[in-house]
């Protein structure tokens, strides 16, 4: 009877769950397209030294950055995408190799981007992180993959996305969220090119391992209890 009761009971939660998954990655897709229209196509819309201000000497590798920093940004909720992995699972895995080589470039770029700042060492070092922990998630996420643990794989692309999205979550915090008052700038754009990737995978980890805990806990709790034969 109670297991009964748990099958009608369990549907509910299940949508809630789903509608809320599916409202998250909305915001996400608007968020990341809201990005992408303010603070990357001026760069392809005024290719002159004044549209790219200080980094018009550095062109080349900025454009190859926004381009498959763009690229990764639009592909990786596709990644997540459930119906996709199952009813076409070689689109899946052709769309999993496009993020992750957008991803190599891009944080290659960023590599080079943070090597060569004009805004000082401590920013340059801010970047360089930003790109190691960039390319580490998504490489990680791939020798899962090529090792078939599937569940790892998924748990840091994941992780990979949510460095991808710190390139969105950096503009929010530096220029739209309360924290874009802080002064001196210079200061506060060191510890935003470290909050946006550092905060959020750190939330991100603690929250799959919690999940990681309870899932466990219900393993053993609904693992017969064996007795005396």
């Amino acid at each position: 009877m109670a297991s009964h009761e748990q099958a009608l009971a369990s549907p509910g939660p299940v949508r809630i769950g789903r509608v809320a998954q599916a409202a998250g990655w909305t915001l996400v897709c608007l968020l990341a397209a809201a990005f992408i229209g303010k603070y990357v196509f001026h760069y392809y819309l005024d290719f002159t030294p004044k549209g790219f201000d200080v980094y018009w000497t550095r062109r080349w590798p900025l454009l190859l950055h926004l381009s498959a920093g763009m690229v990764a940004l639009t592909t990786g909720p596709f990644q997540f995408w459930t119906g996709l992995r199952a009813r076409l699972p070689r689109v899946h895995r052709w769309v999993g190799r496009l993020y992750l080589a957008a991803v190599a470039l891009g944080s290659a770029a960023v590599l080079y981007m943070a090597i060569t700042t004009t805004f000082g060492w401590a920013y340059g070092l801010a970047l360089a992180m930003l790109a190691l922990a960039w390319a580490s998630c998504a490489g990680v996420a791939w020798a899962a993959i090529l090792a078939g643990a599937v569940a790892l794989h998924r748990r840091w692309m994941v992780r990979a996305y949510v460095v991808t999205f710190a390139f969105v979550t950096y503009r929010l915090i530096s220029d739209w969220l309360p924290t874009s008052q802080l002064k001196p700038a210079q200061d506060l754009a060191v510890a935003d090119a470290w909050a946006c990737w550092v905060i959020p995978l750190m939330v991100t980890v603690v929250i799959q391992d919690l999940g990681e805990i309870r899932r466990a806990g219900r393993r053993r709790v609904a693992r017969p209890m064996q007795g005396p034969v």
